[in-house]
């Protein structure tokens, strides 16, 4: 992290994937322009990450992306680490740190449609898997969405690997406003 001046703290691994595979699909080169995607383990872990890498550590430039439920964890990690006080959610945004609806899996799934990521979900070869959860008493007669998001987060490494192959599916005219918008923040602008 020697050439790194651009911090982005994300909860997990799967976060940390997506937010570099659409970097990679806008021709964004991460290591070239000094930034580095941090996965914290969890949102819990933002006031330890803010301290090492923010104004009282090494100084660099901040920026992340968060889960609605862990919005609080964020806010209140950015205003001990001296950020501002009373943030609101539009205060966060303007220092680099948006929030996804619900969590990124919810967002990619609304952006894709339901149809499209089962169509990504049967090329990986896991349609059966996916048709078994459906037909479990929880989740039968469910949304397919919530389904979904259910199937996405069940399984080692799951969702790690399909946080990828649904930014891969997205059309660039519908990434979930929280990827688009740190991607903005950190290149200055949109680039679509």
């Amino acid at each position: 992290m020697s050439d790194t001046r651009t911090v982005v703290l994300v909860e997990g691994v799967s976060d940390k994937s997506a937010v570099e595979a659409l970097a990679e699909r806008r021709g964004c080169d991460l290591a070239a322009a000094g930034v580095s995607v941090v996965a914290m383990g969890g949102a819990t872990n933002i006031r330890t990450y803010l301290g090492r890498f923010g104004p009282a550590g090494s100084g660099l430039r901040l920026a992340g992306l968060c889960d609605a439920g862990e919005e609080e964890d964020f806010r209140r990690g950015l205003e001990l680490a001296g950020f501002g006080s009373g943030l609101g959610r539009g205060d966060m945004e303007a220092l680099g740190f948006f929030v996804c609806v619900a969590d990124l899996e919810d967002e990619l799934i609304r952006a894709l449609g339901a149809d499209a990521v089962e169509r990504v979900v049967e090329a990986e070869g896991e349609l059966g898997s996916f048709r078994t959860l459906q037909r479990q008493p929880a989740w039968r007669g469910r949304a397919a969405h919530d389904q979904l998001r259910r199937f996405m987060s069940a399984g080692s490494g799951r969702k790690i690997r399909y946080s990828r192959l649904l930014v891969a599916a997205l059309d660039p005219g519908r990434v979930p406003r929280p990827l688009d918008l740190l991607l903005a923040h950190l290149w200055g602008s949109r680039t679509g």
